[in-house]
């Protein structure tokens, strides 16, 4: 029946992004949203397209959870979401955030109005799914509504929506039945002779309540004694629900009641379905009857094939079928199991087989779903499942064992992880019998059997990482490899990895560069391009550490030709090149360029973050900030790095509170940076080693803080101390890139002491490390100690043009040089193609514009630009031109260069 005052609501929600629709069960909402849709069906064109989507528990995954929105998305809006969907298949975790940026964009794009109802919310009890909601909600464009039905308001944020007019609400209230509406269903809809006094009494005792009026018209149909039945109705509590279907089934013919029972232990059912648990033939004329009878059957699509139960009506159903038949249930859900396994739904069968208590057949399915399941990133409901069946049942299953044991470490549970190594361990030795009986084994994926040794290396190597035990790590990563096969490229991998993020954390750095380097060149060879992006951000960061700029840049560069050249293009971890490549020019000087990196991985958004993308980001934007003096806004930016901050195996070598320390002390408050260090636990005594040693380094620019502000000769000789320690553990670590910095601060300390040559002696070699890979910042952002130091090295004959350089980036003067004369000419002359792309500068196109005209990459543009910069000893597009101008390297025509 139609509804026009609730009809007239719903479309009032077409004006706001969220719409509830939230009472108990038995309020009618689905049936309202129903009517609702249908209707804008049938009014034709114009109307917003619309897609429904009912939820049942197992949709807490959060990977399923999204893979049925989009794809409901994209049953009416086909152009849509196809790289989410992508990035939801992608192994490794994703925030919702990152996931849901482009999707937003996408159908934004959509020309027309789009609606998602999503049925049965109440069902999510997952926190990342409420989270992923509310950011949608928060973002979405106008042209998309969506609307919940619920039996309990969803933890989204309802109180700002209502406060900016953004949300309509229907509750309880507005769905019971008015006494118009109670009168029209009885007598019109269900065809009952009642009077007007006894409509106004079954309606007083319902309350309006939907489900309790619509099954006692049910129970009233031919009866002779009407008045007496409405007389004895005794009100609106569950109790009577579980009366009044007792009353309906009892007046059903036995077989329509038989044919309830059995097809109740059903989520959803099509006819297939429905004779393949009941054993009959006839489900499609049994449900066409029910449809007719309006007995609580819900369609579920436009055409009528799949249905499911009122949620009430179907757990009444199933209460009933336990007590008359509880030794038929697990049949029941046995050939559940084995139709939907045949039809290809594995998740269904598995829950039934799990409901039938059939653990053998549960296993089966489950060990034979690992593989498909591991790559979706579904770890929690495998876990889910494999927690429901008893321990022994693992004892004969290796590879579901250690399945197990891949789903919890990988859901970060260490309990349970020794015990499940421990069952598939058991049958590395049955082949030369010293294992379990044989006759015992149970495998359903032989090829996983086949690397079952390789495999239990690798977990016993994730164990051990976990646990902090490098060495472990490290000898269970190598054994994986002995063991696996060549042709096993993505686990060799895998192991790799463990190998170099075991290595990285104990300052090997050129051990855990080569286990990346060879990690990353087996996922090439199994096509697991995103585990190369996440892999290429480890890499980089190595070299980074080993004070190699240019290295890095090419392997960001590398990757994100790799990515750019995938079909469908693969986007979760482009934003992460962009940002990488943005530290390295902000190393570089390169202000411009670092800032349009950074602008162009912001731009393309979460939508394709790894975990520690937002984090990563706001550091480099605190970079950008510091360098503009905007010190404020730097260390906010740095407490949002913090809050986005997610941990994962590697180790944290660069923590953002020392970072932020750095900053404080640019403002001036040595105090907090103090408090810093007693916070974090590191002194000037302290042994060490590279996990700390960013903090170490942090701590002695703040005892030369101190000095500088007290006047106090112990801070200084601690510093001094301390950082000859690092310098000597640094540069046995092949750790050039802390070496420069540490040989950077040694400088200043001897300035400090008054102690000019040896600060001259320390900076020339900081100089001449760092002058092949282009570094200009760690000299330039300690401002003017740094520009004196350099004024007395400049006129030395190895190091005289890149302290020149440096010099005018702190902006010295080139007459106040030491010297006093002007360069003539560039010490190292441009070449033909640099004076392209100096040309090209001089004018207004744009760095993407300049690199279609010479048919190359914006990356090699920015290469040339940069060493443009550096041979002209400038830091920017305006600068390069004027400068080339002045050496007669460029016509003084060709235009005005951008700001």
């Amino acid at each position: 029946m139609s509804r026009p005052r609730l009809l007239e609501l719903l479309d009032r929600g077409l004006a706001s992004s969220l719409t509830i629709v939230s009472a108990p069960a038995g309020f009618g909402k689905s049936t309202l949203l129903a009517v609702w849709l249908a209707q804008a069906s049938a009014d034709g064109e114009g109307e917003p397209a619309a897609s429904w989507l009912s939820l049942d528990s197992g949709d807490n995954d959060p990977a399923l959870f999204w893979t049925y929105v989009i794809a409901s998305l994209r049953s009416i809006a086909p152009d849509v979401g196809a790289e989410a969907l992508a990035m939801v298949q992608t192994p490794g975790p994703v925030s919702p955030q990152a996931l849901l940026t482009g999707l937003l964009n996408d159908l934004a794009g959509v020309g027309r109005e789009l609606v998602l109802v999503i049925d049965d919310y109440h069902v999510i009890e997952t926190r990342v799914v409420h989270e992923g909601l509310g950011f949608l909600i928060a973002n979405m464009p106008p042209n998309v509504h969506l609307v919940l039905a619920s039996r309990a308001d969803p933890p989204l944020p309802i109180a700002r929506l209502r406060a900016r007019g953004d949300l309509v609400e229907v509750r309880a209230a507005d769905l019971r039945f008015t006494a118009e509406e109670a009168s029209d269903y009885l007598t019109r809809v269900m065809d009952l002779p009642l009077t007007s006094q006894q409509i106004s009494t079954l309606d007083d005792r319902t309350e309006g309540w939907i489900a309790a009026l619509q099954l006692a018209a049910l129970s009233m149909r031919g009866r002779d004694d009407l008045g007496d039945f409405v007389a004895g109705f005794a009100g609106d509590d569950r109790y009577i629900v579980d009366y009044l279907v007792e009353e309906v089934l009892q007046n059903q013919p036995p077989e329509v009641r038989s044919f309830l029972l059995h097809t109740s232990i059903l989520g959803r059912m099509n006819a297939p379905l429905g004779d393949g648990v009941t054993g009959r033939g006839d489900s499609r004329t049994m449900l066409d009857v029910l449809d007719r009878a309006n007995l609580f059957l819900v369609p579920l699509d436009d055409h009528r094939r799949w249905y499911r139960y009122h949620h009430l009506f179907a757990e009444v159903l199933r209460a009933r079928l336990i007590e008359e038949q509880p030794d038929d249930v697990p049949e029941l859900h046995r050939r559940a199991s084995a139709w939907l396994e045949q039809h290809g739904e594995l998740d269904s069968a598995i829950q039934h087989a799990v409901a039938a208590s059939d653990h053998g057949l549960a296993a089966r399915l489950i060990e034979a779903a690992m593989p498909a399941m591991a790559r979706d990133r579904r770890e929690a409901t495998l876990r889910g499942w494999m927690e429901a069946l008893p321990d022994e049942i693992f004892r004969t299953r290796p590879v579901l064992s250690l399945g197990f044991a891949g789903a919890l470490l990988s859901t970060g549970e260490l309990a349970g992880v020794e015990a499940r190594l421990r069952d598939a361990e058991r049958w590395t030795d049955a082949s030369d019998g010293g294992g379990p009986d044989p006759d015992q084994l149970v495998v359903v994926d032989a090829d996983a059997f086949r690397r079952l040794p390789g495999t239990i290396a690798i977990y016993r190597s994730g164990q051990a990482l976990a646990r902090g035990d490098t060495t472990a790590t490290v000898a269970y990563a190598r054994r994986a490899l002995d063991l696996l096969d060549e042709d096993d490229p993505y686990f060799r991998g895998a192991a790799a990895a463990l190998e170099g993020l075991a290595l990285w954390g104990s300052g090997d750095l050129e051990g855990a560069y080569n286990g990346y380097a060879e990690s990353i060149s087996s996922f090439l060879r199994s096509g697991h391009v995103a585990d190369v992006l996440g892999c290429t951000v480890t890499l980089a960061d190595i070299r980074l550490t080993q004070g190699r700029l240019g290295d890095a840049m090419t392997s960001y560069e590398t990757a994100l030709q790799l990515a750019l050249g995938q079909t469908p293009r693969v986007r979760r971890g482009i934003p992460d090149m962009h940002i990488g490549m943005s530290t390295i020019l902000y190393e570089r000087g390169d202000l411009e360029g670092a800032t349009e990196h950074l602008e162009l991985g912001a731009a393309l958004g979460d939508a394709a973050g790894l975990p520690k993308y937002r984090y990563r980001l706001r550091l480099a934007m605190a970079q950008l900030r510091e360098a503009q003096g905007d010190l404020s806004g730097a260390v906010e930016l740095l407490d949002q790095a913090e809050h986005f901050f997610v941990a994962d195996m590697g180790p944290v070598v660069r923590p953002v509170p020392a970072t932020r320390a750095r900053v404080w002390l640019q403002q001036g408050r040595v105090a907090e940076a103090l408090a810093w260090a007693r916070g974090a636990g590191v002194s000037a005594e302290d042994d060490l080693n590279y996990l700390r040693e960013y903090e170490h380094i942090t701590l002695a620019r703040t005892l030369l803080a101190q000095h500088r502000r007290q006047r106090e000769e112990q801070p200084l000789r601690d510093a001094s101390a301390l950082l000859a320690r690092l310098l000597q553990a640094a540069d046995a670590g092949g750790r050039t890139g802390s070496v420069m910095e540490i040989l950077v601060l040694q400088a200043l300390a001897y300035r400090q002491h008054g102690n000019v040559p040896d600060a001259a002696a320390a900076l020339e070699r900081a100089l001449l490390l760092a002058e092949p890979e282009g570094y200009a910042r760690l000299f330039v952002d300690e401002g003017a100690p740094m520009a004196e130091l350099l004024g007395t090295i400049a006129a030395r004959d190895p190091v005289r043009a890149y302290a020149r350089r440096l010099l005018t980036l702190l902006g010295a003067p080139e007459a106040a040089m030491p010297g006093g004369d002007r360069v003539a000419g560039l010490a190292e002359p441009l070449s033909e193609r640099e004076r392209e792309v100096l040309r090209l500068l001089a004018t207004e196109m744009n760095g993407p514009e300049i690199a279609r005209l010479l048919v190359v990459s914006l990356n090699t543009v920015r290469t040339h630009t940069q060493r443009i910069y550096t041979k002209l000893g400038v830091n920017s597009r305006r600068a390069a031109v004027v400068r080339a101008r002045e050496l007669g390297e460029l016509g003084r025509g060709g235009g005005t260069p951008p700001s």
